[in-house]
């Protein structure tokens, strides 16, 4: 059996990376793939606590589920908005889009 640390520690790395593609990147694409990290992250996080506490209840796979539906809804808006922020300014770079100037 694989220790819990073990899972951890993939989710650390893992939000790690997120959190590093989230502020390092200009591109509003990669910053909204850095969320997703993240959300991946944190769901690994729900599963391994709900594997090795309690197999009793299913808390820990309904949250995961319900970070899942956030997750499409977040991805759905957000590319959504980025494809009619490209079509008005022609740029997803995230620090030349100010959308109170149009």
């Amino acid at each position: 059996m694989i220790p819990l640390s073990w899972y951890l520690i993939l989710a650390a790395a893992l939000f790690s990376i997120g959190l590093y593609g989230v502020l390092a990147r200009k591109n509003a694409v990669a910053i909204l793939m850095g969320v997703e990290l993240m959300l991946n992250a944190v769901n690994i996080n729900l599963v391994a606590f709900w594997r090795y506490l309690d197999l009793q209840t299913v808390a820990g796979q309904a949250f995961a589920l319900m970070v899942f539906a956030v997750a499409a809804a977040e991805v759905a808006v957000g590319l959504a908005l980025f494809i009619a922020v490209y079509r008005r300014r022609g740029t997803v770079a995230a620090d030349e889009i100010d959308l109170m100037k149009w």
